[in-house]
């Protein structure tokens, strides 16, 4: 799908800020205004006019507020919360750029206002994890304290916790309570705590479950945990070894992390060979590749903010080390492979793991036809919540058809 930007990049980018419209996250006619006075392919300039829609989107929910209008002041600081995400997704090639910490502040105080002025009010709570904590949204059905199915729910590569938002409320509709979380590499705890991604992501999901079955109103036998984008590889690797887990869904399923990232014509073990051998050099060719693609600077960028690497070269080869060969064959819930017909991200990756697994299994595909073919589905969210959550109740249900 094409969107106002010819550049991959930015036309991806804009239908995941649009997409968000059937959450309540954005407005339609804001993103476009906002991106029709963006130059294409210029990083800055996609700052700059999401900072200027936030900031007034941000006053209209101040303003709303002071006049007793909860609802109209709830639905404006949601959108702004969305705007101040998208304002600061581009800035991470200088990790040191104050406006991360900035923009990423500002979004997480305007949801902080949603979350007060929801109805349930969302739970903002922090989990203990390794000597500090992780944060975390807790999404209920309703006031009642009865045990319900739990949904354990993070992002990944480049998501934070608020996004999260439209698919945890798509949870709490169907009476399945919903834990949103940030964990190492993500949100928060890279941008303030400085905790980059690690391969063995059981150990930051085990302490979350531990934090869900205490939580009332959780049947601790029907928890569930959902990874989107590279929360495909993440939630099936802490599946192969926390198995309290009642299923596992892989939105969209990864393999190995580091297989979209090999030039064509090399092999993995040809990349990381060349690597080790001149980092420099393949420092200087992804550089180069950078200049002119936006889809590679972008992902060298926040590869390298979000694993605390210095190079390129130092992001791929920690990179490698996020791959599931003698792990998926561990996994023994039920678990979910989604797929995307114009899957870019990670392409083939999903029937990857799929083909791994040894457990009870399911292979989902969204297509053009029904036009989900985007990565995640970014653009259907409906169609997408209809079909991975009626999967997964039949699951918890007891009524897998895997």
């Amino acid at each position: 799908m094409k969107i106002i930007f010819d550049d991959d990049q930015f036309s991806f980018q804009l239908l995941r800020v649009l997409g968000d419209s059937v959450n309540g996250d954005a407005d339609i006619g804001e993103c476009l205004s906002t991106a029709n006075r963006i130059k294409e392919g210029d990083f800055e300039s996609w700052h700059d006019e999401w900072v200027k829609t936030a900031r007034r989107i941000h006053a209209v929910a101040d303003a709303n507020l002071s006049a007793g209008h909860r609802v109209s002041a709830r639905e404006a600081y949601h959108r702004a919360s969305n705007y101040y995400r998208a304002a600061e997704f581009y800035l991470h090639g200088d990790p040191t750029d104050p406006r991360i910490k900035e923009l990423s502040g500002a979004s997480a105080a305007c949801f902080r206002q949603v979350a007060q002025l929801q109805v349930p009010p969302i739970e903002m709570m922090e989990v203990p994890y390794d000597g500090t904590t992780l944060p975390a949204h807790f999404y209920r059905v309703n006031e009642s304290q009865a045990p319900r199915p739990a949904l354990i729910l993070h992002s990944a590569f480049d998501g934070t916790i608020e996004e999260l938002h439209g698919t945890a409320m798509a949870a709490a509709r169907r009476g399945i309570n919903c834990l949103t979380f940030e964990g190492p590499g993500q949100g928060r705890v890279i941008r303030e705590q400085g905790l980059p991604f690690r391969p063995d992501w059981e150990h930051v999901v085990t302490p979350v479950v531990d934090h869900v079955e205490t939580l009332p109103g959780v049947d601790p036998t029907k928890i569930a945990l959902m990874g989107l984008s590279f929360g495909g590889y993440l939630a099936p690797r802490a599946a192969a070894f926390e198995h309290r887990l009642a299923a596992c869904i892989a939105n969209g399923g990864v393999f190995d992390y580091l297989a979209p990232q090999v030039p064509p014509g090399m092999s993995r073990q040809e990349l990381l060979g060349s690597i080790r051998q001149d980092a420099a050099v393949a420092d200087k060719e992804i550089w180069k590749m950078a200049e002119t693609n936006t889809v590679v600077r972008w992902g060298i960028q926040n590869g390298m903010f979000t694993f605390k690497a210095a190079t390129p070269s130092e992001y791929l080869l920690k990179a490698s080390e996020f791959e599931l060969t003698g792990v998926a064959e561990q996994i023994t819930c039920p678990t979910l492979v989604v797929d995307s017909e114009a899957e870019h991200s990670f392409p083939g990756e999903a029937k990857r793991l799929y083909d791994a697994l040894t457990c009870p299994k399911e292979f989902m595909l969204f297509t053009a036809e029904e036009g989900a073919e985007e990565h995640c589905q970014i653009g259907a969210a409906m169609i997408s919540q209809e079909r991975i959550f009626g999967w997964l109740e039949e699951v918890l249900d007891g009524r897998t058809r895997a």
